[in-house]
């Protein structure tokens, strides 16, 4: 599952051929979401695609340490700390984590 505002921002920034294998890679992260909640799970796969910044190397090698731990890239992304929620809404955009694609 992925949020409608984040692939959005997938969609935003990466080419419409890769963003379908982006979204598909990022559904397979939550279960290495804490807590398996709608939230965590976005937490988590909003810092992989932040440290990509859009290019597909950079979001390979994110996956590949979230897969290592998962609180690596929530620290890499800046969303590790108690403001994370804040600042995901800063990056996403301040509306609820709906959830869409399964």
């Amino acid at each position: 599952m992925v949020s409608d505002r984040l692939q959005a921002w997938v969609r935003a920034r990466f080419g419409p051929s890769e963003a379908e294998a982006v979204l598909d890679l990022l559904t397979d992260l939550v279960p290495l979401a804490p807590g398996s909640t709608a939230e965590s799970a976005e937490r988590v796969q909003a810092a992989v695609v932040i440290l990509s910044s859009g290019d597909s190397r950079r979001f390979l090698d994110a996956v590949a340490l979230a897969q290592q731990d998962w609180r690596d890239v929530l620290v890499g992304a800046g969303l590790a700390d108690d403001d994370w929620a804040d600042q995901l809404n800063s990056v996403l955009g301040n509306t609820s984590p709906g959830r869409v694609r399964q």
